[in-house]
């Protein structure tokens, strides 16, 4: 269910959130910027909801303009996207249902937001952007969790789909959505995958794993794909974001010369050779629990990059919680600025804050499934 209306938006704004993050990015023609989260309850659980906010000069963000919410279920892993069309779409997964949803705006831009119908577009989760490639067609990153190895709980065990990263397609501008094929990169958490065509016309399919990211490839268009293995891209087993620029060059978002099993020193790479070498960096954020990042390259020429910081889902108290800084940020930067290794544009950004929460006035929050 999709909550635009004011009233029943109040439940879901700051005040009323424990923990957040997960973010999603896009910026219109026009320089709107969207950021979708999640949130609801004290852990990744029943009670989740997803939520769409709103920037028109990029300083000040709106409280949530849209949720995604299905009482007794679970809402996560969003994502927005621009198509071609550019129209907007706001993705969810909801756990138990089976499957990922999502609504289109048409016009992004207008001052009133109209959302289409609720539809269906495959099993179950896609956090990561679609793609469009040169022939046209739009491929979407789903994913089926191996739900056996993860030794996720019950709530995981409801779709019969066969477990994989999936490719699937849509070649009537998203009116219907067809499986190409999948991947089974060794080891694979979370899968939470992004698909990268290649100058040749191949497909590389990069996936998170314990040791970083796996990647595959495929030579048909996505409908088989190679058995995989270590990229040598490397992170802490976290989601990274990788995208080909207007410019040709690839860029990485990822985790550099972090600790074991942190998720700090998030970078901006670039790549002028498909990704065989990694030439130029700029360091986003130095700090401690900073991850899950995703990038949108708007018209303007500027990058946007968002993350989180210190979600503070997981805490046995309140008092926890609030050591936590529970942000979602984003940075605004240029092909230049990582090049440079610094910040060189006058008008890029560093660490801009899109949602932080303060003190709780809810209901009594129940920590027990935290423990």
């Amino acid at each position: 269910m999709l909550v635009t209306d004011a009233a029943g938006l109040k439940q879901y704004r700051k005040e009323h959130r424990i923990w957040q993050g997960i973010p999603s990015i896009e910026v219109t023609k026009e320089g709107r910027v969207f950021c979708a989260f999640y949130s609801g309850e004290t852990n990744e659980k029943k009670g989740n909801f997803c939520m769409l906010v709103k920037s028109e000069d990029g300083v000040v963000f709106s409280e949530p303009i849209a949720v995604a919410y299905d009482e007794g279920y679970r809402c996560f892993d969003p994502c927005v996207w621009i198509d071609p069309l550019g129209r907007l779409w706001f993705v969810w997964a909801v756990m138990e249902k089976k499957g990922c949803f999502g609504v289109i705006c048409d016009d992004p831009d207008a001052d009133e937001l109209v959302w289409g119908e609720e539809f269906f577009i495959g099993h179950d989760i896609m956090l990561n952007k679609p793609i469009v490639l040169c022939t046209g067609e739009w491929i979407f990153p789903v994913a089926v969790w191996d739900k056996d190895r993860l030794e996720l709980s019950p709530l995981y065990y409801d779709t019969d789909a066969e477990p994989g990263s999936y490719a699937y397609v849509s070649r009537d501008q998203g009116k219907t959505f067809e499986i190409l094929g999948a991947s089974h990169v060794p080891d694979r958490f979370f899968d939470e995958h992004m698909i990268l065509e290649m100058k040749d016309g191949s497909l590389k399919m990069f996936v998170r794993a314990p040791y970083g990211i796996g990647v595959s490839e495929s030579f048909d268009g996505g409908k088989t794909w190679t058995e995989g293995g270590d990229s040598g891209l490397g992170g802490p087993n976290s989601r990274f974001y990788i995208g080909r620029l207007k410019s040709g060059r690839i860029l990485l978002v990822n985790h550099v010369d972090f600790p074991p099993k942190q998720r700090t020193n998030l970078c901006a790479l670039l790549s002028e050779d498909e990704g065989k070498t990694w030439k130029y960096r700029l360091m986003l954020d130095t700090r401690n629990a900073v991850s899950y990042p995703d990038a949108k390259e708007a018209d303007d020429g500027f990058i946007y990059i968002t993350y989180d910081r210190e979600r503070g889902q997981k805490k046995l108290s309140l008092e926890e919680v609030y050591a936590c800084a529970r942000e979602v940020l984003y940075c605004r930067i240029t092909e230049e600025d990582i090049m440079a290794g610094q910040i060189v544009n006058e008008q890029s950004r560093m660490n801009c804050i899109i949602s932080k929460l303060g003190e709780y006035d809810g209901p009594e929050p129940d920590f027990s499934w935290c423990q």
